[in-house]
């Protein structure tokens, strides 16, 4: 197991209860998400009810098939493959799980914590392509991973193994890999049924760390979070009385498993005795209608999404993309779960699937983060939605949905199983309701620290407020600001993302990319706009262009990008089109600001057109494109070959001279 290091000694929770929350008495909560399993597999009506189906899309629509495993059939499989896992290794030892999405992973997963192990899921990068000049990012933040975590064993399909061990890369090779297919048919002959039944349980207890979770790394590099047992299963009860969720609930979901949302969705199954059927999120990309697919043929009550999906869907889901029918009115949590939730997008998903029987009081916009084993609010109002014309009756503020609803002053006495505070970050003292601060959230889901990261794991882990000696806080890293009677939470956006001017204003990149991408929905790749600060005089927008689009008008593709941001308050430098992927996200979809930044320096970001604006209205410049010299009022654009150097240079006639040569020198 690992021990998180503070200068201060361990960490306490003060005297912070876990409560009782389940649905019913006759089940009491058990300590780690895994017993659950056993609870279920026992109880005749559980025993052959599917706990998990996996639908493998066909490439073409209605052709999927299905593939399911029941409680009973589970635990089976997680107590032999967890005995598997020991012969192997020892217990309190780390398992890098490198397995491919599905069923076998889900077992895997549950393995490992019943089998005492700590799990670290990793997306797993193409073996195809180690230890060439295109092995990406994953491969980078597999390497991060060895190094940080130094497993005992990465378990991996049989085909992934060999690639690995005729790639060029020794620091992979020279790792015990298990083959997961092999854990599952040796598992058939460890022990017998009657044997299992006599082992009881020593899978992981509720102090110990049983999964390495990384951050995005939407802000920096993605870092490791130590999550122990106790803190999820509190984490998944907290979700499942927030969602109202209970044995006849169906769960649709393509989140990858191997990130913490996704893989609280499976954790929250089994804590709810709950159905979820699962796709692969590669699947979904390729084909988004299938979500809403799944979603009506297994009548799912409730379904995760990040929000930059339903303008996906919209373009790419709708009837003209699909034969079958759809029938969404079983739905009761849509839930959102990416941060910034936009009320616009969210009024267009519901008012075009309500034709399909979508209730608008599904919508659940909700908050949460790695460092709280995922889950922290919603603003769901469950049985209290009320609608007004059909459409969605929770408020907004600056175009944002909220997503919590914090306890009203008045029952502040009464201790939430998550407390989230508004606190102001220079001075750590709590805010009033309507002023921006950063977003702190406590609570016994609260993971342990940042793996041999001692000093940001205090900084993040070891937040106090004053007059609450005893009670730490994590630092979200997030703004935030409550509202209304009912006290919405508005998550506003990353700190780390403010853009900040000389001119003294400070905007949440988000809403500079949300409205260039509007300025140009046809040309543009939604989701794939990046604004950031190159300095304090200097503001630049890199978007991407979908493929075979836009090419014609670049010009004005960038100027009305320009004037978009001048709607938001705020004057742009330079405008950069891409090639579509050009710009860098996690795993998880988010992007990669700072990256892009960096890349944007380097040189390494595949130009198509770039557009420098000067400081002056009406102020002459002048182009070069193809030899052509031309003027423009206020602008200079430069036109390059993807992938290649800039083509001609560029001669402004407007701004200083120090931004002409800064903005020439950096792109």
């Amino acid at each position: 197991m690992f021990l998180i290091e503070h200068a201060t000694g361990p960490r306490q929770r003060g005297t912070r209860a876990m409560s009782t929350e389940n649905y019913d008495p006759y089940y009491p909560d058990q300590p780690v998400v895994d017993q659950y399993i056993q609870v279920w597999a026992k109880q005749p009506a559980f025993g052959l009810k599917p706990a998990f189906i996996w639908a493998d899309d066909g490439r073409r629509a209605g052709t999927s098939s299905y593939t399911a495993v029941t409680y009973s059939e589970l635990n089976a499989a997680v107590q032999r493959m967890a005995l598997s896992l020991l012969e192997t290794v020892s217990r309190g030892d780390t398992v890098l799980l490198l397995a491919s999405p599905g069923l076998r992973l889900i077992k895997l997963i549950f393995a490992c914590q019943r089998a005492g192990l700590v799990a670290v899921p990793i997306m797993p990068p193409d073996p195809s392509k180690l230890g060439t000049a295109a092995q990406g990012a994953a491969y980078g933040h597999l390497l991060r991973a060895v190094s940080q975590t130094r497993p005992s064993a990465v378990v991996a399909d049989a085909g992934y193994i060999d690639m690995v061990m005729k790639s060029p890369v020794a620091v992979l090779k020279c790792l015990r890999w298990v083959s997961v297919g092999r854990l599952e048919s040796r598992a058939s002959s460890v022990a017998s049924d009657d044997e299992l039944g006599r082992t009881g349980y020593k899978g992981c207890g509720p102090r110990d760390t049983y999964l390495i979770q990384y951050t995005s790394g939407a802000t920096g590099a993605p870092k490791p979070v130590v999550v122990t047992a106790g803190a999820a299963a509190h984490n998944v009860r907290a979700a499942r009385k927030s969602y109202d969720l209970h044995p006849g609930s169906v769960i649709a979901s393509w989140l990858p498993q191997y990130h913490d949302c996704g893989l609280m969705f499976l954790l929250l199954t089994v804590v709810a005795g709950a159905t979820c059927v699962l796709a692969s999120h590669a699947a979904f990309v390729r084909r988004p209608r299938l979500w809403l697919e799944l979603v009506a043929e297994f009548k799912a009550t409730c379904t995760p999404v990040p929000s930059f999906a339903l303008p996906l869907v919209l373009k790419r889901g709708r009837s003209e993309h699909g034969t079958r029918p759809l029938e969404l009115g079983s739905l009761r949590n849509l839930i959102l779960v990416n941060e910034p939730i936009y009320k616009s997008s969210v009024d267009e998903f519901v008012e075009e699937f309500g034709r399909a029987g979508l209730d608008a009081a599904s919508i659940s916009p909700s908050y949460g983060l790695a460092e709280n084993s995922t889950f922290v609010s919603t603003a769901w109002r469950g049985t209290e939605g009320k609608l007004w014309s059909g459409r969605l009756s929770l408020p907004s503020y600056k175009k944002l949905l909220p997503s919590a609803r914090l306890p009203s002053l008045a029952s502040a006495a009464k201790e939430p199983e998550i407390e989230v505070v508004i606190v102001d970050g220079e001075n750590g003292e709590p805010v009033e309701d309507g002023v921006v601060g950063e977003i702190w959230v406590s609570s016994p889901s609260n993971a342990s620290g940042y793996l041999r990261h001692p000093s940001a794991s205090r900084e993040v882990f070891c937040a106090s407020l004053p007059g609450r000696a005893g009670i730490s806080f994590v630092r979200t890293g997030d703004c935030g600001l409550v509202r209304g009677t009912e006290r919405y939470l508005y998550v506003l956006g990353r700190s780390a993302d403010v853009i900040a001017t000389n001119r003294q204003r400070r905007v949440h990149a988000h809403y500079i990319e949300t409205a260039a991408f509007d300025s140009s929905p046809d040309s543009l790749r939604g989701g794939c706009v990046a604004a950031f600060a190159m300095s304090p005089s200097s503001v630049v927008v890199v978007a991407e262009l979908q493929k075979g689009r836009g090419n014609a008008h670049q010009s004005s593709i960038c100027d009305g990008i320009r004037r978009a941001a001048w709607k938001e308050g705020l004057r742009i430098g330079s405008v950069v089109l891409v090639e579509s992927g050009g710009l860098p996200k996690t795993t998880s979809g988010k992007l990669r600001r700072g990256s892009a930044r960096e890349k944007l320096l380097s040189g390494k970001l595949p130009k198509i057109f770039v557009a420098h604006y000067g400081e002056a209205e009406g102020s002459a410049s002048t182009w070069v494109r193809d030899g052509e010299e031309m003027e423009k009022c206020g602008t200079s654009w430069v036109a390059g070959e993807v992938g290649g150097e800039l083509a001609g240079m560029v001669v402004m006639a407007s701004g200083s001279a120090s931004d002409r040569l800064h903005l020439q020198s950096s792109l």
